[in-house]
């Protein structure tokens, strides 16, 4: 059943998609534009790392991640922010970060 739930959830989730935009013609600009993008791509996958322990029904996900968040020294919030991004591929989430 747990299989189920992911698979579905997982179906549902928003993947974060590039911004249709013409690439920039300034190197500098579009170095940085890539490091954005190579980090939000990071930023979903440790989010779906998070869905995966702690699944999208929870409402309060916080217990099920402060053990996973402290033994590998990473910032509680910052764990959340990746895992709302998973969900909704909103770039918002990562103001936090």
């Amino acid at each position: 059943m747990r299989a189920v739930v992911r698979r579905a959830v997982r179906d549902v989730r928003i993947a974060p998609t590039l911004l249709a935009a013409e690439p920039p013609t300034d190197p500098t600009f579009a170095a940085l534009r890539t490091a954005v993008d190579d980090l939000t791509a990071t930023v979903h996958a440790l989010g779906e790392l998070m869905l995966d322990i702690a699944l999208a029904y929870l409402s309060d996900p916080a217990d099920v991640l402060a053990p996973l968040c402290e033994a590998t020294g990473k910032d509680l919030e910052a764990g959340l922010a990746a895992r709302r991004y998973a969900l909704s591929g909103d770039r918002r989430d990562l103001s936090y970060l």
